[in-house]
């Protein structure tokens, strides 16, 4: 049998190069859009600090240099987005990703009237029209001039967003800025748009305050020609892809290839369309938390049948495997342009029941990052003895009571059930806060956990033969989050080096008759003095470093009031 020889990943790696140029030219733009945004926010102060902004500004975008980069930008962007959407097999995409689409390529449409009236009529006559001039046009003389530019700047500034947004949300920082991110982004068009209505006011207040500048014969017989060709430019460049498009699909209708999924379903696409692109043609559920880029590795699939013969992995796929440490049948979906039949199956589905994320927490968290975490484990002394002379029933009941207590112990304080061992618990905290938070609420947790207890064991004294006594230990560093397990057992949970340690902690209190032990790093983190207590240094198998903990054997020697947790944080005990 001939041997079929890969195809080249040339127009794949065009593809991440020009994502990458794309990147670079829609962050200058944003850049010119956040100067453009703060200078109109300045008609908050007065139409004169808005013309003294616009010097500044023009001084950055108006020298040869800066309209160089501002066009080169400009056009590179837009050619590069057309040159995208052709090279989309299908049309089907996330709501996001068809959203940013959208409003990119009905930005040019939008902004060719207030371009004209600015920046080409200033190269054709020389006429500077300063804010007076542009208010009092889109203010007084044709308002609904106002409405379609204020339109425009809000479609330019969502798209940027959108483009912001699928750059960062791989990052290990962006769920800690998300909030702030969002913060700005909202409040940057708000106080422009403030800006420029109450600049409109102060105008129609007082017009003859200020002088305009006229219009020249040449604009006025020409710009009308410059718009109109230019918004048939921009169409028949958007329509030619199109064509294109469709030209692209009649020639590949005749080659096509069949990709397989273990539910057995087929789906026949086009040689030359993505594993991706072939899951949402055929609508079946597909992650792709970086919208198919090849960044983030939650679309990988293993190819079952079919993997030789078929194009080799691009540079950017390549390094993303390689960070997973993904085997050699392991490729991303996004990435992977079968020129053959083959059989895959997804590595991280999206369609598992049982997924549980808690509340006010995100997707991106639950599909697997590290994070900064606080651990607890719990566990009651002696219960199995204790479990050999009770009733089924009655064992059940008392662990049903107890895991209540500590349930509500662990939410109150702001954190995250993990999952029940036995009469143990495992708990986590800073899926939603900051490090230092979540060593409080850790801390806060611990000793209601304790309280609790301690009050169950008196509400059944009278059931039980002995007191019920609950271990406790709690630690702090980074771990895995994301969603494991199969099927109903699915669930967010943790899993590295932090939760090992947190749990032979919790042996060394039982070693020590202690009812709580708090490593020194959640220590620190939460602000607590400790310097009375025992502390021992403890060292863990398969982990170089030991561990120093601080050995609480009386948790009521900490103090009676435990740490209040106002909106989700713990306060340390002084």
């Amino acid at each position: 049998m001939p041997m079929v020889r890969p195809q080249p990943s040339t127009e794949a790696e065009s593809g991440v190069r020009s994502r990458e140029v794309r990147l670079v030219t829609g962050l200058i733009l944003g850049l010119f859009l956040l100067t453009h945004f703060s200078n109109h926010a300045l008609g908050l102060v007065s139409i004169e600090a808005m013309e003294e902004g616009r010097r500044w500004f023009n001084l950055l975008w108006r020298n040869p240099i800066g309209t160089v980069f501002l066009y080169g930008s400009l056009t590179l962007h837009f050619a590069l987005a057309l040159q995208a959407l052709f090279r989309r097999r299908t049309l089907r995409m996330p709501f996001r990703e068809a959203a940013q689409l959208i409003l990119g390529l009905s930005l040019p449409f939008l902004l060719i009237p207030h371009v004209v009236g600015t920046r080409v009529e200033f190269a054709l006559t020389g006429r500077a029209v300063g804010y007076p001039d542009v208010v009092r046009g889109l203010w007084m003389i044709a308002p609904e001039n106002g409405v379609r530019q204020i339109v425009a700047l809000v479609v330019a500034w969502l798209h940027g967003c959108f483009g912001i947004y699928f750059w960062l949300r791989a990052k290990r920082w962006f769920p800690d800025a998300a909030l702030a991110l969002f913060a700005g982004a909202l409040l940057i068009p708000v106080l422009a748009l403030l800006g420029f209505a109450e600049a409109g006011k102060e105008i129609s207040a007082d017009p003859e305050r200020f002088t305009y500048t006229s219009a020249s014969p040449l604009s006025e017989d020409l710009l009308p020609d410059i718009r109109t060709w230019l918004y048939l430019t921009f169409a028949g460049l958007i329509g030619a892809v199109l064509v294109a498009r469709g030209i692209r699909s009649y020639k590949m209708f005749a080659t096509r290839v069949r990709v397989t999924y273990p539910s057995g379903q087929v789906v026949t696409v086009p040689q030359g369309f993505s594993v991706l692109e072939a899951s949402r043609i055929a609508g079946i559920p597909h992650l792709s938390a970086c919208g198919g880029r090849g960044r983030c590795s939650t679309c990988r699939v293993r190819v079952i049948e079919g993997l030789d013969g078929q194009p080799d992995a691009t540079q950017q796929e390549r390094v993303t495997l390689a960070r997973i440490k993904a085997g050699p049948d392991v490729r991303l979906a996004c990435q992977l342009r079968p020129v053959k039949d083959l059989m895959v199956v997804p590595i991280l589905s999206a369609t598992r029941s049982g997924i549980v994320i808690p509340a006010g927490g995100n997707r991106s968290a639950a599909r697997g990052r590290e994070r900064e975490l606080a651990v607890l484990f719990c566990d009651l002394r002696g219960f199995t003895r204790m479990t050999e002379r009770r009733l089924p029933f009655d064992t059940v009941f008392i662990l049903n009571r107890y895991f209540e207590s500590i349930g509500h112990a662990i939410e109150d304080a702001g954190g995250h059930i993990d999952k029940f061992i036995g009469d143990g618990a495992l708990a986590l905290f800073g899926l939603n806060a900051k490090p230092e938070e979540a060593a409080r609420q850790a801390y806060a947790a611990a000793l209601r956990i304790i309280e609790a207890v301690t009050r169950l064991s008196e509400a059944y004294e009278s059931e039980l033969d002995q007191p019920l006594q609950v271990v406790v230990s709690i630690h702090a560093g980074p771990a895995i989050v994301g969603e494991m397990g199969y099927g109903q057992a699915m669930g967010l949970t943790a899993v590295g080096d932090t939760i090992n340690a947190a749990s032979r902690l919790e042996g060394l209190a039982k070693e020590h008759g202690a009812e709580l032990v708090i490593s020194s790093e959640l220590a620190k983190r939460a602000g607590l003095d400790l310097s009375g207590y025992e502390r021992q240094t403890v060292t863990v198998r398969g982990r170089s470093a030991p561990i120093d903990a601080w050995i609480i054997k009386d948790a009521r020697t900490l103090g009676r009031d435990i740490p209040a947790v106002p909106n989700g944080g713990a306060r340390p005990t002084s």
